[in-house]
């Protein structure tokens, strides 16, 4: 099943869409097969109306498992791009095979391997795909001014702070909601760096349609350091 945009946009308004992902590197990815269908029914289950996840595999699983919506993105690094969230037709194409509900990619003004501006590769997008659903990830106010410009469907802060150019801090970036939340006809959905429920009720009474949470609830080795960490600062007083 895929959901068109009025559901999704019903869905998902001032709720919390929980992001169940794990890399190659973490101790949740299993080689041969999918878990993140456990996560993403625990999501569901606290009442999550919307997922976001990382691969095809996951994806799959994901939508078999709670049929609800989902963000997909595929990371994958390639050689001269800057950005490896969603970074080639290559990965639309395959995003949208599986009827991926929302389909994410990197917006940011960063190197493109092909030298492509992300305005070109939006358009060639959509031209391929008309009725494509995209959710812009960008890092900068200007950046979300320009996603939205070329006819983005939401606008995410997903990578404030993981940009060079873009404000370092270990908390969420509740400026650039409030900016681009009054400054945009399209929904903004916050994302990154939001540890705590009390952020996640602030991004939305910033102007936020919606919040995205991963680590602080799906990546148990984070949240494991993040308590470790504090114990530690007691004992070495």
């Amino acid at each position: 099943m895929k959901y068109k945009k009025y559901e999704i946009l019903e869905k998902i308004k001032g709720k919390l869409i929980i992001s169940c992902q794990a890399l190659p590197s973490e101790p949740l990815y299993v080689e041969d097969r999918s878990i993140m269908y456990l996560m993403a029914r625990a999501a569901k289950k606290a009442g999550s109306p919307c997922i976001r996840t990382n691969s095809i595999r996951d994806i799959i699983a994901i939508k078999e498992e709670t049929s609800l919506p989902v963000i997909g993105i595929i990371k994958i690094e390639y050689e001269g791009y800057d950005s490896y969230i969603t970074p080639t037709m290559k990965e639309i194409d395959e995003l949208v095979s599986v009827d991926t509900d929302i389909i994410a990619l990197d917006c940011t003004m960063r190197k493109r391997g092909d030298g492509s501006t992300i305005n070109e590769f939006i358009t060639d997008i959509k031209n391929k795909y008309p009725d494509i659903i995209l959710m812009a990830d960008i890092s900068t106010y200007e950046e979300g001014i320009n996603a939205w410009k070329c006819g983005v469907d939401f606008v995410g802060t997903t990578l404030s702070g993981y940009t060079s150019y873009s404000p370092k801090i270990n908390a969420p970036d509740i400026d650039l909601v409030k900016r681009l939340s009054s400054a945009i006809d399209i929904p903004v959905i916050a994302e990154g760096k939001i540890h705590y429920p009390e952020q996640a009720v602030q991004m939305l009474e910033s102007g936020a349609y919606a919040v995205v949470v991963g680590g602080a609830i799906t990546r148990p080795l984070e949240i494991a350091q993040r308590f470790i960490n504090a114990i530690e600062v007691i004992n070495n007083v």
